[in-house]
């Protein structure tokens, strides 16, 4: 069967199932869940792969879900994506009342249109015409938050990395996966471009300290306190004086927050809780920029005599997008728009665990329309279903077709080619040197 047939023949099957996906999506879009605690997210997934008779298996990663299909012949096997869980927006319309979770990002759409690839083409003929296998993976914690939570799974033993795919690559359920791909979804505010994919995107390490003074009477005895705020402040100035070292080519970002800047008014604070990300375009200037992070914490505690405990978490990698795989994606979408519609990116300075996917196989990670508002936004809507639900399930279903048909000469070719940046062990080598504590006593500075 020509292939051009064979591609219309799915999506033609996924047109015949939009309801559904649209359904599934607004189901999950009304009842968000938080990273590593998306159980009844995983139980719908659960339920469809199911009902497309899919032998799925479950609990990866604490909530990931994974269903492998076989081709017609040996080959090698991609991996479609969607991601499990929301973000944290409390103002948002559909946010959890209790936990502030919000799909914010569209998320949860990322599962109906993994969903919906499987639908087209478990219900067409193309699988016997594939060479490899097809692995339809839900997977938990995308997005960096509740980070103390995060570390108390970690300090259980539960988890490793806070992220869900570097937890599940550390798993080895990326072991039998040569190549993958998602689609997140786009905002009219973001671009006018119905589809897009970047060049590149940060990576980052998360950061938490702890700044310890001593309390006092503020009004009273201020003089025999030591002001753990004030030693903040003053390290927060010092990553602001930083800014002007940062390369532009290096696309460093630093965004703290204060979680805890004291408890009482009246008394001087003694325990104050920093939190920031420090994202960069290469694993080498996220690693300076770090230190330098790190430096300026210290110049605070040293300023005021106080203590300072630094945790550096590992976050994410630097994301690559595969240049072959994403001129298959753009190809595919060109048969449904006109070039007008479609924009190329650049870099990036937010940040994905699909990175990490990307540094250790060929993977893309497009960008498809059919939402508004800010991403993160109280605002964020679905303004265009088929956009955000159908579209980009046709053209992941069709990307795989081009991948694994003729003998997947397209993914042996792009595999032989385009080598990975680290082997998986070199991965959780570099990911577990990353990860580090650090206390420091700035009142012990300059003394005999």
């Amino acid at each position: 069967m020509d292939m051009s047939e064979i591609k219309a023949n799915v999506c033609a099957e996924i047109d015949r199932r939009a309801g559904r996906l649209i359904e599934i999506g607004e189901r999950i879009f009304r009842d968000p869940e938080l990273g590593f605690k998306e159980f009844r997210t995983a139980s719908i997934v659960e339920e469809v792969m199911d009902s497309l008779m899919l032998n799925s298996r479950s609990g990866l990663g604490i909530t990931g879900i994974k269903a492998v299909v076989e081709g017609g012949q040996p080959g090698p096997t991609v991996a479609v994506i969607g991601e499990l869980d929301s973000v944290l927006v409390p103002g948002h319309e559909f946010c959890n009342p209790e936990t502030g979770a919000a799909h914010c990002c569209g998320h949860n759409a990322q599962i109906s249109t993994m969903l919906g690839v499987a639908m087209g083409i478990l219900n067409s003929d193309v699988l016997p015409e594939l060479a490899g296998r097809i692995a339809f993976f839900a997977v938990p914690a995308e997005e960096y938050v509740e980070i103390d939570y995060r570390n108390e799974l970690r300090r259980a033993g539960k988890i490793e990395f806070l992220g869900g795919k570097g937890e599940l690559i550390k798993l080895g359920e990326f072991d039998d996966v040569d190549m993958a791909m998602m689609v997140h979804a786009s905002s009219s505010q973001r671009s006018n471009a119905v589809a897009s994919i970047s060049t590149s995107s940060n990576g980052f390490v998360g950061k938490q300290a702890r700044f310890v003074g001593k309390a006092a009477h503020a009004g009273g005895a201020p003089d025999r306190g030591i002001n753990a705020l004030y030693a903040a402040e003053i390290a927060l100035a010092s990553i602001n004086a930083q800014r002007e070292t940062f390369r532009d080519e290096d696309a460093i970002r630093v965004h703290p927050i204060l979680t805890r800047a004291g408890d009482l008014v009246n008394v001087i604070p003694s325990d104050v809780r920093f939190e920031t990300y420090v994202r960069g375009k290469t694993t080498e200037a996220i690693e300076l920029a770090s230190l330098k992070v790190d430096r300026a914490l210290r110049a605070g505690a040293v300023a005021l005599g106080a203590e300072v405990q630094i945790e550096t978490l590992p976050g994410y990698m630097p994301l690559v997008n595969n240049e072959a795989m994403a001129e298959r994606f753009k190809a595919n979408y060109l048969t449904m728009y006109d070039e007008s519609d479609w924009e190329n990116t650049g870099h990036g300075a937010g940040s994905t665990d699909m990175g990490d996917i990307a540094h250790i196989m060929p993977a893309i990670h497009p960008y498809v329309g059919g939402f508004s508002g800010a991403g993160h936004g109280d605002d964020w809507k679905i303004e265009d279903q088929y956009l955000a639900y159908i579209l980009p399930a046709k053209l992941m279903a069709m990307t795989v077709i081009d991948l694994l048909s003729n003998g997947a000469s397209l993914a042996k070719e792009i595999l032989d080619r385009d080598k990975p940046r680290m082997t998986k062990d070199e991965y959780l080598a570099f990911m577990r040197r990353v990860a580090r504590e650090e206390q420091f006593d700035g009142a012990m500075v300059g003394m005999a």
